[in-house]
């Protein structure tokens, strides 16, 4: 069986791998996106996402979805609440729809995306176990399947554990001392009105002695919480998982003496799920091999304390697609010229989420915290 060949191949189909793709086929260019899920239902895509003006929102216009994009933000989502261990509400903002930072489901803007590229474009179901240069830039990708393909141009926009990043940086992320449990609290006002009463509508933290509560209201009525502490990175696995009860109390246990309306998001989770925060060295960045570069998280992954993994994926994946149609006959000086802009874009936003994860689990993060937000512009 011949081997297929695909002019530019993108791993992975997420935020940043999409937009790439969306961009490129708007200008002529037809890549295929190779995603190892089995189809767009093969599971939730997380929770809601702040779209910044300087990135994300910047994609959006080059990829022409920024009208279909306003269509989907959460009205309202803007909203944040930031209160301390024992229920007081230190910082307390209402939406009124200036904002620059509109909040989205990220498994809406994954639909959106995906349905501004032609049928075919994604191949569903296609898990990447490796690849490896044939010379001439061009390179092999194989799949679980057993099956291959070659491409001219293979771009890694395939997260944290990028099968592609290996073809150019030995680096490998590493646990940032942070841990998260994830929990969903389904139909909160009727269910739940306990903790929809706490979080409010839109974005809220309460932070105090290296831990807290991030979460978000979700455009269905969902409550999607992260319990976040400062923990050994074998901490999570001393927790049984498969005992919802159990795994509440271990759980509830880190929060000791914190307020019940609090401690009740976990407490009252429908669902709880173990997520460590790992990250690449900030500054991460390699040598130009030919035919191949990272996008997003594959990349530059960081924690999300800043708030730019999405934003800069889809950003990262628009600037590769708009440097490539710059250079329609020099694959290379397009490479060359995307990395160049990528490093220190991808250095400052690691290294300002960096600092984010030690001013909020550190000491006084809490007060912290309140000064940031109280500084803040009122724009922002």
């Amino acid at each position: 069986m011949n081997t297929p060949h695909f002019p530019v191949a993108i791993i992975g189909g997420g935020l940043g791998g999409l937009t790439a793709a969306r961009v490129l086929h708007v200008n002529g260019i037809e890549p295929a996106v190779f995603e190892r899920e089995a189809s767009t239902a093969a599971r939730t895509q997380g929770g809601m996402l702040d779209i910044h003006a300087e990135n994300g929102q910047k994609a959006l216009h080059a990829a022409g979805l920024y009208d279909a994009f306003r269509g989907i933000v959460h009205a309202g989502g803007q909203a944040m609440r930031l209160l301390g261990p024992d229920g007081t509400v230190h910082v307390s903002e209402e939406d009124d729809g200036c904002g620059d930072r509109p909040e989205v489901d990220r498994g809406d803007l994954r639909d959106l995306l995906l349905g501004s590229l032609p049928d075919g474009t994604v191949h569903w179901g296609r898990k990447v176990t490796g690849a490896r240069p044939l010379g001439d830039g061009r390179h092999e990708v194989t799949f679980t399947d057993g099956s291959a393909l070659t491409t001219d141009l293979l771009i890694g926009a395939d997260g944290a554990w990028s099968r592609v990043r290996p073809l150019l940086s030995d680096a490998v992320p590493a646990y940032t001392g942070v841990s998260f449990v994830e929990a969903d609290l389904f139909e909160a006002d009727t269910r739940h009105p306990r903790g929809a009463a706490v979080v409010g509508g839109g974005f809220f933290l309460a932070l105090g002695d290296g831990r807290g509560f991030l979460a978000h209201r979700e455009t269905d009525g969902s409550l999607h919480v992260y319990a976040a502490l400062k923990a050994d990175e074998g901490w999570l696995d001393t927790v049984d998982f498969a005992d919802p009860a159990a795994a509440r109390a271990a759980v509830l246990t880190r929060f000791d003496g914190w307020d019940e309306g609090l401690r009740g998001l976990v407490a009252d989770a429908d669902t709880l799920t173990p997520r460590r925060v790992h990250a690449l060295p900030v500054g991460h960045r390699w040598d130009r091999v030919p035919g191949v570069t990272l996008l997003g998280d594959a990349a530059h992954l960081m924690s999300p304390f800043a708030g730019e993994g999405a934003n800069l994926a889809m950003f990262d994946g628009a600037e590769l697609a708009r440097t490539l149609v710059a250079h329609p006959d020099d694959t290379e000086a397009a490479l060359a010229a995307y990395e160049e802009a990528l490093f220190p874009r991808g250095e400052a936003s690691a290294a300002e989420s960096a600092a984010s994860l030690e001013t909020m689990f550190g000491e006084r993060g809490l007060e912290r915290m309140v000064a940031f937000f109280s500084s803040r512009p009122a724009a922002e």
